[in-house]
């Protein structure tokens, strides 16, 4: 645990207690703070109160006591409507942060990396860390892929700690600032949360907050979507920061490229990673391209790199391979959950049987739509399993499997029937898993199992 030891006397009220918000209560008792905490759900109140952190219900509470609020970043700041207790204070003109906040201002002499994007944040943040680690840097893991990050062990001076960033914990930072600042990719996502995508992109472009009194911050900007290339831009104005760019479509001057597999940056080094099956794809190459950048600024040597490249064991629900029955490969992607990430997978892959389905996002099927002459057949899951249907019709043949269980045994049958040559089921969703499971995470572990029943049935 980290304690905060910046708000020693201070009175916070904390709302949320899932895994966060348990870590941010303790931690700032455990730096001398006042906490009061509430949640909307009884169990998690429980859970809190077994913990022996203060609870007290905030919506009924006198704000003048309170310093500010520490607000969880799955509870709705501003749309589609604010949650009550951040009326509350905004209505006492208290500021509502988050626990990124308070991991910066207890953090002195440790460099911190933070990582953000639509896409590719998970695989980035997990990439820098296993090079770093295989390279002997002292470094941790936290945020939105890993533990609390108020979790995490005190660093000691000059370690590193990389930090994966949603545009909902930027949201609830007012000050923070990060060493190394990486946007990977922007496209639409998460449109209810911010209201538009002005809202979505102004929550993005927070990871960028110059320290006062700080040498030059690095920049790692991903140049190959609009959004992105407009932020580079705008940045490379700034003297406060050195930006280097990354791309993946095209060479880049003072930056990071990947072009057919092959990495290159303005030194003149190279590396080959399109043979690295945990980095298979294009989107990939970007992740590696920004690892690399980013490492080089840590002090890495090429042959560091690509050593640690070399290793990397990949992600579980992304791209995950599970398995491999009678010839036809079985790849877990139900980290994808919305168009753009989805189209990822497609591009990575010819001979496609492709499980899709879910809550659908804001850009539907709208980003697979180059890549569908991939596909050989769809099984259709969960909620958008309609819409999804007309979206492809007249151009992929469609069943309309309804939940998991019946998607993988129909996309086995139906790879096994046809004869392709490397046929892979692929459960790439493009969708949130809320009508059917908890998180993209249950969905996975749930398509894994399925497959080890199916290699059971082929080895009986």
């Amino acid at each position: 645990m980290i304690p905060v030891t910046s708000r020693s006397s201070q009175h916070l009220a904390v709302f949320g207690l899932g895994g966060s918000g348990r870590a941010t209560a303790h931690a700032l008792m455990a730096g001398g703070a006042t906490v009061t905490a509430w949640d909307d759900n009884a169990d998690s109140r429980a859970e809190a109160a077994n913990e022996n952190i203060p609870l007290a219900d905030l919506a009924a509470a006198d704000w003048s006591q309170f310093s500010a609020l520490v607000l969880s970043p799955g509870i709705p700041l501003t749309h589609p409507v604010p949650h009550p207790v951040v009326v509350c204070a905004r209505n006492a003109d208290r500021p509502v942060i988050g626990d990124i906040e308070l991991l910066t201002e207890n953090t002195d002499g440790t460099v911190l990396i933070g990582i953000t994007g639509t896409n590719g944040k998970s695989t980035t943040s997990a990439l820098l860390h296993h090079v770093l680690h295989a390279s002997g840097v002292a470094v941790q893991i936290g945020g939105n892929f890993g533990p609390p990050v108020l979790g995490l062990t005190p660093p000691t001076d000059g370690e590193t700690v990389v930090l994966e960033l949603s545009s909902y914990q930027l949201d609830l930072t007012h000050t923070a600032s990060f060493d190394i600042a990486v946007l990977l990719n922007v496209t639409p996502d998460h449109l209810d949360r911010h209201g538009d995508m002005a809202g979505y992109v102004a929550a993005k472009k927070r990871i960028f907050r110059a320290a006062p009194g700080t040498d030059r911050q690095i920049a790692v900007i991903g140049v190959d979507d609009a959004y992105s290339l407009a932020v580079m831009n705008e940045l490379s104005e700034n003297d406060a920061w050195q930006v280097v760019p990354v791309s993946v479509t095209h060479p880049v001057e003072d930056g990071v490229s990947v072009i057919d597999g092959t990495l290159s940056d303005a030194d003149g080094n190279t590396c080959a990673i399109g043979h690295i099956e945990t980095l298979r794809g294009q989107h990939n190459w970007q992740n590696a391209a920004a690892t690399w950048a980013i490492a080089r600024a840590r002090g890495l040597t090429p042959a560091q790199i690509s050593a640690a490249f070399e290793t990397y064991p990949g992600l579980p629900h992304r791209l995950e391979a599970v398995g491999e029955i009678d010839g036809i490969r079985y790849i877990n992607d139900s980290k994808a959950t919305n168009g753009e990430a989805a189209a990822r997978a497609l591009a990575s892959f010819s001979n496609i049987y492709w499980i899709a389905g879910g809550v659908a996002k804001e850009d539907g099927l709208t980003p697979t739509a180059p890549y569908l002459d991939h596909v050989r057949h769809a099984f259709l899951i969960g909620e958008a399993a309609d819409s999804f249907e007309a979206a492809l019709s007249g151009t992929v043949p469609v069943t309309m499997s309804g939940n998991l269980a019946a998607a993988v045994k129909d996309a086995g049958r139906c790879a096994a029937a046809d004869g392709e040559t490397a046929p892979v089921v692929l459960l790439s969703p493009a969708c949130a898993s809320f009508d059917q499971y908890p998180n993209f995470t249950l969905r996975g572990d749930h398509f894994r199992d399925l497959v080890a029943g199916l290699r059971a049935e082929s080895a009986a």
